[in-house]
């Protein structure tokens, strides 16, 4: 028992706060180091934070005093962050976000009085599915709030929401690291559509039918294969492709516009059936339900009004119609 408690004791005092030590420290200098890491500019980190180029200049030089380390290197395409830098971002970004978040707790957060702009990177089927929900809930419970929404770029999603340039990022699937948080938004499940006054199909289609005529496949890695492709190879079979987009929307245009067929997430199918005059039915191959995510930087995770975006699109996408 008492070794125990020397150990709690021992463990106390490694963890205890050093305040004359830190009272050294102008921890506004830390503020100016995460933007500094973001922008990778001295003027650019000025802008960001409301300061002159001058004053982002001499905190740089006090930051390398500090941390016995150049930390921004000067480089063709800018600057160019240490590797003690790096190391030093994400932790960073982290206890800033944390202290930006005690020191408004006592704060009651209110969506109807909060004035935010959020920057959300998502496919164009997201989009159709909840932005007009979301947008519509926004004007009349929290009119403060804005919307900027951007392509998803899934080559550099991780490395933007990293930068700050992206609040939240949905799509498919995604592998992110540590300091990185997921949640899973809704799930769907795979239908094909098709214009039946073209095709002459009533559902279910067959495998035969469903193979006789030629696809439009959407596909954001702008490669002519998708998960139908896989399917189909497993059993043999192949499919002929007349158009390969990375735009979802364009594709029940197309589909009502010709002989075709496109195999699409259940949801979107429906919407597009009904809007559109289009047919629906269950894929004639089997494949797996795909699940559609959020993923954030942690920094953010108790963020007042980040938690209430993320709650507030989770219960939008529950409340969205199902597949019929």
């Amino acid at each position: 028992m008492r070794c125990g408690a020397a150990w709690i004791k021992q463990i106390a005092s490694i963890m205890a706060i050093d305040h004359i030590d830190l009272s050294r420290v102008d921890l506004n200098l830390l503020v100016a180091l995460d933007a500094l890491l973001a922008e990778r500019s001295v003027t650019r980190a000025a802008a960001r934070i409301g300061i002159g180029q001058s004053a982002m200049s001499s905190a740089l030089g006090r930051l390398r005093t500090l941390f016995d380390d150049e930390l921004l290197t000067r480089a063709p395409e800018g600057m160019r962050p240490t590797p003690r830098a790096l190391a030093l971002a994400e932790p960073l970004r982290i206890v800033l976000r944390q202290v930006q978040v005690l020191v408004r707790r006592d704060e009651a957060f209110d969506p109807r009085t909060v004035a935010r702009t959020f920057t959300i990177s998502l496919p164009d089927s997201t989009e159709v599915l909840l932005g007009t929900r979301l947008l519509a809930y926004l004007r009349q419970e929290a009119p403060g709030v804005s919307l900027l929404l951007r392509s998803v770029d899934r080559a550099h999603v991780l490395q933007e929401i990293d930068a700050d340039r992206l609040d939240l990022a949905i799509d498919l699937s995604f592998r992110g690291q540590m300091h990185h948080k997921q949640r899973l938004l809704y799930r769907d499940s795979y239908v094909c559509l098709f214009n039946a006054a073209l095709v002459g199909l009533t559902p279910p289609i067959s495998l035969d039918d469903y193979l006789r005529f030629p696809h439009v496949l959407t596909s954001l890695r702008e490669t002519a294969h998708g998960v139908v492709d896989d399917a189909l190879a497993r059993i043999g079979r192949s499919r002929t492709l007349a158009v390969t987009s990375p735009r979802f929307l364009a594709v029940p245009f197309l589909v009502r516009s010709a002989p075709v067929l496109t195999t699409m997430h259940a949801r979107l199918a429906h919407l597009f059936a009904e809007t559109l005059g289009l047919t629906v039915s269950p894929t004639p191959v089997p494949l797996d339900d795909v699940a559609v995510g959020m993923l954030w930087h942690a920094s953010y995770d108790d963020d007042p009004a980040h938690r209430w975006l993320r709650d507030l699109l989770r219960r939008l996408a529950s409340e969205a119609p199902a597949t019929r």
